[in-house]
């Protein structure tokens, strides 16, 4: 659970929680004295497996990891938090005695955010864990921010109970097309964003037309089309969603330009958008509707190539996903657990509406 951010004390901030990894306890003792004020609260472990067990039990602001440990040493710590998710973005301090530019370079290369060579200045140490605790923070912050987000995206997501794990499929589906096309850990990271909250502005479009029944008229549908450019906006403030955004905004244009919002066309879309639109016309294809069933596989191909041709999307990007859908199809597949999960997320969200509504 993480810190609060405030308490009682006199400047108003709660201690920041630095964990110290050493086996010599002589120098667990050192640091301590240094940082044993007010404005922070050490705790220690003496391995690197004891650091990845107090990392999951403390949640601390900060580590400080001395590399030379028997057994499991500091690079290979900090390499095994950088492979979580959760604790990527961990302020990690390398302590050592180490200061050769290779040693540097491969504490860089598993993830450190800092380096500080032994013997070091008690002054140096303190402004260094210090920025670290205050990045940090501002980190669970912007956290709290997109936490708040991917809720109203699937408040939005479990209103139309007709769609099932529809965000999961398309931040999985995305994703393994991004792999497919050489597409960097950020791309990826946007793609998974973007399946949760790729309809987020439909919280502000109202219910009446968001969950009718049948055909929208003309008036209907021009508020309708406004809801990824609200989406965009309710996002656009956060620096972590830049590339988000773009997926939002424009994940209705097609490739001939007769899509909405801005009716963009070709390349002028931007490449995870275009990414984005071939798998969300897959799985409205392939998935089963109250209005339609499920399509079949060879059928679901036809009419991708169909729309392809009709100028619909990226021939290049279809081309890609087409091989996947053909030869690798198991790649596709939702891992169980994250059906699960939306599953409940959705009953959970269904049961409040109907109880409001008999209110």
């Amino acid at each position: 659970m993480r810190n609060p951010s405030y308490s009682a004390g006199s400047s108003g901030q709660t201690p920041g929680r630095v964990l110290v990894v050493d086996d010599m306890a002589t120098n667990r003792a050192l640091v301590r004295a240094v940082l044993s004020t007010a404005e922070f609260e050490v705790i220690e472990a003496q391995s690197g497996t004891q650091a990845l067990e107090k990392i999951h039990e403390a949640n601390p602001d900060a580590v400080l990891l001395d590399v030379l440990m028997p057994g499991m040493d500091g690079f290979d710590v900090c390499q095994a938090l950088r492979e979580q998710a959760e604790y990527r973005l961990l302020p990690v301090i390398m302590l050592t005695a180490l200061g050769s530019p290779d040693d540097v370079a491969r504490g860089i290369e598993v993830g450190a955010d800092d380096y500080v060579t032994k013997p070091f200045h008690a002054i140096e140490l303190e402004a260094r864990v210090r920025g670290a605790v205050e990045k940090k923070r501002l980190t669970d912050r912007l956290d709290d921010t997109e936490s708040v987000l991917f809720a109203l995206a699937r408040v939005v997501e479990a209103k139309d109970r007709t769609t099932g794990d529809h965000c999961d499929r398309l931040s999985h589906y995305s994703v393994v097309l991004g792999e497919s096309l050489g597409l960097g850990y950020d791309d990826l990271e946007a793609l998974r964003r973007g399946g949760v909250l790729h309809d987020i502005g439909k919280v502000a479009i109202p219910d009446a037309i968001l969950l009718k029944q049948g055909s929208l008229s003309p008036d209907e549908w021009a508020v309708m089309r406004q809801h990824p450019t609200i989406g965009a906006y309710l996002c656009s403030a956060l620096r972590t969603m830049r590339r988000t955004v773009d997926i939002i905004r424009y994940h209705h244009e097609k490739w001939n330009g007769s899509g909405y919002p801005a009716g963009l066309s070709g390349t002028d879309i931007p490449c995870l958008a275009r990414v984005f639109q071939v798998v969300d016309v897959y799985d409205a294809l392939s998935s089963e509707r109250p209005y339609k069933a499920a399509l079949p596989r060879e059928e679901v191909i036809r009419l991708l190539h169909e729309e392809t041709d009709r100028g619909y999307w990226d021939p290049d990007i279809m081309r890609a996903f087409l091989e996947v859908l053909e030869h690798r199809p198991e790649r596709l597949e939702l891992p169980l657990g994250r059906t699960r999960d939306a599953e409940i997320v959705s009953n959970i969200v269904g049961s409040v509406m109907d109880w409001t509504n008999r209110r």
